[in-house]
Order: C-alpha cells, then structure tokens, then sequence
C-alpha cells in the first residue's frame, strides 16, 4: 500500500511539472517571446516525449523564434551605426543556443528541422572583433592620452570578449593597460623602534596583502610595491607614503575599590533557645569585596600622504588612529561569602594574569588602523 502511494505521489508530482511546464512555454509563447517558448517545451519533452501540449508550442514557437532573429541579423548587418556587428552576434548566439536545446532532445527533432548557425555565429564574430580591434588601433594613435588609451583598451577587450586570441589583441590589452592605468606605489610602513619590527611587519604584510588582492580596486588604478617599482623602473603617477607617527604599547592602569556589600536575603546565621527549643536566627550578612581592574592601552597614530610623483606635492594627507584596551578584572573578599552576588563569587574565582606580549598589542591597535586605511584607500581611488 505505502508503495502504491508513493508511486501515486511521483506520478501527480511529475504531471504537476509538465503542466506548470507546458504553462510557462505558452505564456512565453503568448507574450511573443518564442525563444523562451521553444526552451521551456524542449525541456518538457526531453522529460515528457509524448507531452502533446509541449509538442504543438514547439512546432508553433521555433519557426518563430527563427524568423524573428533572422530578421535581427538583416537588420543590423547591414546597419550604419558603429560596432554594428555585435548584435548580429547576438542573434546567433540565441539561435545556437535554441540549436543545442533542440539537439538534446530526440522528441524535439522529430518534430521541427532543427538549424544550426555555427559557421555563421563565428564569421559574425570575427568581423565584430575586427571592427573593435581598428576601433582600438585609432585610439592608440593618441595613446599618450590616457582617456584614449583606455578607450583603445576597452575596445580591445571587447574584441578579446568576442572572439579569443583575436589577431594580437592580448599583447595590445597589455600596452593599452600600461597608457591607460594610474599608477600608485606604497611605501613600506616606518617603524623606528626595533622592538616593534616584527609586528609592523604583519601590519605591513596585511596592508601588502589588500593591495595584491586589489590591484586594480577599480579597472585602471594600479598599486605596487616598492620593489615592483624599483624591479621595473616605474614612474609612478602617485606615491603613498605611511608612517606611524606614535604610539604608545602597553600603558597600565591599575583601579582598585572596596565596598561592603550585603545578601540580597536575609540567611541563618546562628540560633537561638525559645521556651527550651532550639530555632534558627535569620539576618542579612555582609563582606567586604575588593574589586580590581588591571588596563593595558595601547594606541598609534598612523599618517597617510598621498604624492604626486611628478612635482613631490601632497594630494592629500590623513591621520588614522586606532585604539587597544586589554582588560582582567578579578576580586577577593573579607566576610560570608553569602553576602556575595554569583557574578561576586565569580569574579572572587578568577586569579589576576600577565597581559599579551606588547608586540601581539601592537598588531591589535594596528587592526583599526588598517581596516580604515584600505577603506579609505578604496574610496579615494575607486573614480580614477
């Protein structure tokens, strides 16, 4: 029986999906989009071969759908405006794509003659690419011009898009790049302490880091190290210079209070004899609870200049500081410990310990230091 209504149970669920199937091929078909249409039967009938519904929207829909990209491609090929070719493009690709739907599905092809626009689609592609890659020639012609270089470069980008390894396009995307970007070289960190060499390396290392996973924050601005510059001899449009201009690592502060505090209830503390009986004494208790709070601060202050390469003036300057504070607290007390809250007690529990290292606090106040250094490097460059 539970077999019976499973069986049941996948028939009515499959049902449900050619219907809803066959549904969305005729909206698509009814709303005039037919390329849609002849997918959404397709793909019922590679799962329903038989499906009727299915069958007749395909029949209906792909003639449709040919015609009206076919008359995409006569429209545009023939058209006056530039880069004309890419919607020819475009049109042979959706009539592939409807090509290789149809394909794998036998029900399909018994029911329309299925083309394919391959050779087409590639010839198409090659004249979009060419009409890019001149496009981007002409450009270069004034590639000292870094708008016109990155105008060459877009074009040969599109070109590469349209069709890969499109005569020398990559070697012209590598030289349109070097016009068209905006170089900015970081200096390494100054740390004068050799206490702290170490940990300014990590900050360095992080700051490094953002700067090779975003080297381009936005498609023309690139950053290098001081090495990569040297490595190449770059000239760099901008230089970013960094330089803590203090800090202070592991500044204690010790705060100690004493106050007597007393049971929220009253307890037994004791008894007493009444008419021969011995009963309990109930009274509120009290201790004295010394509290402790050891502070541990440290703190920086990093400074941002932004050079022009060229005349050694400040573009911009911006301070960053960023804060650390470690913390223990522990307690003891005098007195019945009744009288002591559970967060009292707990704090009564924990033993006083030696902070971190002061190179691992010099990493901590640094970490707020660079989340808003590279945020601000990300804003400041995301419109060159």
């Amino acid at each position: 029986m539970k077999q019976s209504f499973t069986a049941i149970f996948v028939y009515l669920l499959l049902f449900t999906f050619c219907f809803i199937g066959c549904k969305s091929a005729k909206k698509a078909f009814k709303r005039g989009d037919y390329d849609e249409s002849v997918l959404r039967a397709a793909e019922k009938l590679r799962d329903s071969p038989t499906n009727s519904s299915a069958g007749e929207i395909l029949k209906q829909a792909y003639p449709l759908a040919l015609q009206q990209n076919l008359d995409d491609v006569a429209r545009y090929q023939n058209a006056p405006e530039a880069f004309h070719f890419e919607p020819v493009v475009d049109a042979y690709v959706r009539l592939n794509r409807l090509y290789d739907a149809l394909r794998k599905c036998p029900a399909c092809e018994r029911l329309v003659t299925v083309r394919s626009f391959i050779a087409e689609e590639r010839d198409a592609r090659e004249k979009a690419a060419s009409e890019r890659y001149e496009a981007g020639m002409l450009s270069m012609q004034n590639k000292e011009n870094r708008q016109m270089a990155r105008q060459a470069y877009e074009h040969f980008e599109s070109a590469n898009a349209l069709l890969g390894g499109f005569k020398n396009v990559q070697s012209m995307l590598d030289e349109s790049y070097e016009y068209a970007s905006f170089k900015v070289v970081v200096e390494q960190v100054l740390v004068t302490s050799r206490a702290y060499q170490l940990s300014n390396e990590y900050f360095q290392n992080k700051v490094n880091e953002f700067l090779q996973t975003n080297k381009r924050l936005n498609k023309f601005v690139r950053f290098y190290s001081p090495q990569e510059a040297s490595s190449t001899r770059l000239k760099p449009d901008h230089v970013i210079k960094l330089e803590f201009d203090d800090f202070v690592v592991g500044q204690t502060l010790i705060q100690s209070n004493t106050d007597v505090v007393t049971s929220k209830d009253s307890v037994k503390v004791g008894e007493t004899t009444v008419n021969g009986k011995k009963i309990p004494v109930y009274n509120k208790v009290t201790a004295k609870l010394t509290r402790t709070r050891k502070s541990v601060l440290s703190s920086g202050l990093l400074d941002m200049q932004v050079m022009d390469f060229r005349n050694k003036s400040v573009v911009t300057q911006e301070k960053f500081r960023g804060d650390f504070t470690w913390v223990c607290e522990w307690a003891n007390f005098n007195g019945d410990e009744r009288a002591l809250t559970a967060e009292q007690k707990r704090l009564c529990s924990v033993r006083e310990i030696n902070p971190p290292p002061p190179q691992q606090l010099f990493i901590e106040f640094s970490k707020p230091i660079y989340d808003r250094l590279t945020s601000k490097i990300r804003d400041y460059y995301k419109n060159y």
